[in-house]
């Protein structure tokens, strides 16, 4: 991401600028479709959904989006942006996911538009926000950022510079009943360099993964599995169907 002086402000503005489940409604699939994952306070999902992001998104700035110091806040009027880009697409998301509103954007800077809060979740002190698009930190600001069908976009409450890495898991679709069977962690820093993650729990695994980022998991019935801990970003969860029966929306 672009980095301007202080440090703090810069990191944290040029990813503005630029997952407990979604309680809303999809938004309609029109144009490309787009995974969207919010990671917010806590490592709290805030969402964790497919948004169709054909169209335009709208905002209004808000005089508390003061995140980046006092006098920073947004004006109060509405701006538009093309929802085909990851902050658009945050935009738009809100309209239909109540977790996710109100969005806190400032519109004090003459270089874009500034993301402080998301729902409940409000960058402060060295927190800020941070955003991937398929594994990896775009090099410009959110707003710019063009996304095309079956991108990954993460945003993710980062307590401080350095960011963190995010987990990745990849685990078998379907398997049976009380059968073990061998899940794998990876890590992927600020550029996108993928790694085996050690260390990190997974839903349902007999212990913590090993050096090649692997573990052994059993279950006894469908679920949802996470990898998360080690300060990295939690992995978004993988639907595991056992005998054939697969997760609800409720299964985690």
């Amino acid at each position: 991401m672009p980095r301007l002086i202080p440090v703090r402000l810069a990191a944290a503005c040029a990813l503005a600028l630029a997952l407990l489940l979604s309680t809303a409604a999809v938004a309609p699939a029109k144009g490309p479709v787009v995974d969207l994952r919010v990671i917010g306070k806590g490592g709290k999902v805030l969402t964790e959904n497919s948004f169709g992001v054909a169209g335009e998104a709208s905002v209004t700035t808000s005089p508390q989006a003061t995140c980046f110091g006092a006098g920073t806040g947004g004006s109060g009027k509405k701006v538009t942006i093309k929802s085909a880009t990851a902050l658009g697409m945050l935009m738009r998301a809100a309209e239909f996911t109540a977790s996710l509103k109100p969005l806190l954007v400032s519109d004090h800077f003459d270089f874009g538009l500034a993301l402080c809060g998301i729902g409940s979740s409000v960058a402060k002190g060295k927190a800020s926000w941070y955003l991937k698009v398929n594994h990896k930190s775009p090099s410009v600001g959110g707003e710019s950022v063009k996304l095309h069908a079956g991108d990954e976009v993460l945003w993710d409450l980062a307590p401080s510079y350095p960011y963190p890495s995010e987990l990745s898991l990849v685990a078998p679709s379907n398997v049976g009943a009380q059968q073990p069977f061998q899940v794998r962690v990876f890590s992927y820093d600020e550029k996108g360099k993928k790694k085996p993650a050690s260390g990190v729990t997974v839903s349902g695994a007999s212990g913590p993964t090993d050096a090649a980022g692997k573990a052994t998991v059993t279950l006894p019935g469908p679920a949802k599995l996470v990898a998360s801990g080690g300060g990295n970003i939690p992995s978004a969860s993988v639907a595991v169907c056992v005998g054939g029966k697969c997760p609800g929306k409720s299964a985690k």
